[in-house]
């Protein structure tokens, strides 16, 4: 269990990011169309997976269109946006701010994903959201580079994420 804050109280996750050079735990996330995709969807292909409470909030707002700036220049990288958000809000996010490059993910059907990655926060006022995290992997599935932002209003360690990816 991972202790982070908001907004500096304290609030606790189910567990732990996946440790680095493990193989990354399989999911099954839902797209804004409402179609399950799972890891294999994007075998072959380094991923980042940005983690955030909800698009509607300016910090997770702000990690969304600053990764899909990056990612465009990265040819052999996805970038999965993840939150609890329904499907459909995802995507009129992504529309709405022409965010061509991210593939927006829902856990509202599979809340396991939140569990295997440690990232459900269990109490405070964002029980049952996912906390900001980055998660790379290349290629073949194996974690590369993980952070557990230490507070939900601040932003992930760009520069990290993406020196991991290169």
């Amino acid at each position: 269990m991972a202790t982070i804050t908001f907004k500096g109280n304290p609030i606790q996750t189910s567990g732990e990011l996946p440790a680095k050079g493990r193989q990354a735990p399989d999911f099954k996330l839902t797209q804004s169309d409402l179609s399950d995709v799972s890891l294999k969807d994007f075998a072959g292909q380094k991923k980042i997976f940005n983690i955030v409470p909800s698009l509607d909030t300016g910090v997770c707002a702000t990690s969304a269109k600053k990764f899909n700036e990056a990612v465009s220049a990265l040819g052999d990288t996805v970038l999965l946006n993840i939150s609890a958000d329904l499907p459909f809000a995802a995507g009129r996010f992504c529309e709405s701010n022409g965010l061509k490059n991210i593939v927006a993910l829902s856990t509202f059907r599979s809340p396991g994903f939140a569990k295997a990655y440690g990232v459900d926060i269990l109490d405070g006022p964002l029980a049952g959201l996912t906390a900001r995290a980055v998660v790379v992997l290349d290629a073949q599935d194996r974690v590369l580079f993980t952070e557990q932002v230490p507070e939900i209003a601040q932003e992930p360690d760009y520069f990290a994420a993406l020196a991991a990816v290169k």
